[in-house]
């Protein structure tokens, strides 16, 4: 770590989890979440109204925690990063609207960075800095996607999505027909471990001959594992929780496996990143292993507790941005709920138009509207 690698607090709330981060350089120094999925818990999913007044009561606590674990103070820092989308509109806006003020009062430069990219760029933070370009498999339960990274800063290049249902949406949606509660992931992980995952031949899907070579689509599979279950039911039999858990899982992570290693040796990538908050699943994460020592790529996947959504990874690619120079946000930077991953930032308009911004740590980052609220900035960060 250096003195003079960035210094940067990202804050991630596109869905449930309050995240903020901060990062010098690649280094992590501060990871603080609150979360609130036991809330959402009793609805069987994430409810938008009550993650973004979540976000509300925990946003300021929660970058104090960041700004204490790591040591340094608010006025320390060489930029402020947030996730500007894709995610659930109101939530982003918490975040936004919060990275907007700390940006604003501290003269910080602003960076609206997008979500998958993010997801990304984290593997730096404990695999050192990603080769160029990147393979990423994104799986969560909001997307499932193969990315191509030439340049995670400025050019993400999208190469297969899921169709319909992302592999983390089917995890939750099988546990609520086991009755396995929510989320479903870490406990149909857990159980497949006691099972068999060939007693039951479940459908993969989109893997024919005429088929997207490198789409996904789960909306089939949790069909036909719903349908299996209910004729269990009705038929009056045990229904072998372990062996559905087991069979459905392996009938995900083959299809997400195999077209990745595929993608990478088509493209000529000799290694692959995986992210998101399936990542964490081990069946995965031991199958691309597998499959990726087969191929000769190299495996890169961060810990679990970075794969799920946190502040983290925001900070990495804000720290990213800083070093490379890359453009800041303005102000009027708006949450966007479809922020396609081909925009991995969103820079200003004024900056766009070849406007210099200094990005060195005495940062004199100045507004039209900086006479505003001089009193405040000063009683917040003297």
């Amino acid at each position: 770590m250096m003195a003079d690698e960035p210094l940067v607090l990202g804050i991630e709330t596109s869905c449930d989890e309050t995240g903020v981060g901060i990062v010098r350089g690649t280094t992590l120094l501060a990871d603080a979440i609150a979360s609130s999925v036991d809330t959402h818990a009793r609805f069987g999913g994430v409810v938008p109204e009550i993650a973004s007044r979540a976000h509300l009561e925990a946003m300021v606590p929660t970058i104090e925690r960041a700004l204490k674990t790591a040591g340094v103070s608010a006025r320390d820092l060489d930029g402020i990063a947030v996730t500007a989308g894709p995610g659930l509109a109101g939530a982003l806006l918490v975040g936004v609207s919060a990275a907007k003020a700390y940006a604003y009062a501290l003269n910080k430069p602003l960076y609206g960075v997008n979500h998958l990219a993010s997801h990304i760029c984290v593997d730096q933070l404990e695999h050192g800095p990603l080769p160029e370009p990147t393979m990423a498999l994104l799986v969560s339960g909001g997307h499932s996607s193969l990315l191509l990274a030439p340049d995670i800063t400025a050019d993400v290049r999208p190469m297969g999505a899921t169709i319909d249902d992302a592999a983390g949406e089917a995890f939750d949606k099988i546990a609520r027909v086991l009755n396995l509660g929510f989320p479903g992931g870490p406990v149909i992980d857990r159980l497949a471990k006691e099972g068999d995952p060939k007693a039951i031949a479940f459908p993969r899907g989109l893997t024919g001959s005429r088929d997207p070579l490198y789409d996904f689509s789960f909306s089939g599979l949790k069909t036909a594992v719903a349908r299996w279950i209910e004729a269990k039911r009705n038929a009056g039999e045990e229904v072998p929780v372990r062996d559905v858990a087991a069979s459905f899982q392996e009938a995900v992570v083959d299809v997400l496996t195999r077209k990745a290693v595929r993608a990478c040796k088509d493209e000529g990538v000799d290694h692959l990143m995986i992210g998101g908050g399936v990542a964490a699943n081990s069946r995965l994460r031991a199958l691309a292993q597998e499959r990726c020592e087969r191929a000769g790529i190299r495996l890169r996947v961060p810990r679990p507790g970075l794969c799920t959504d946190n502040g983290a990874m925001v900070a990495a690619l804000g720290a990213e941005m800083v070093a490379r120079n890359r453009p800041a946000s303005d102000l009027e930077l708006s949450a966007d709920s479809s922020l396609p991953v081909t925009e991995p930032h969103v820079p200003g308009e004024a900056r766009e138009r070849g406007e210099a911004h200094s990005h060195g740590h005495d940062h004199a980052h100045s507004h039209d509207h900086d006479h505003v609220h001089e009193v405040s900035k000063k009683n917040l960060y003297s």
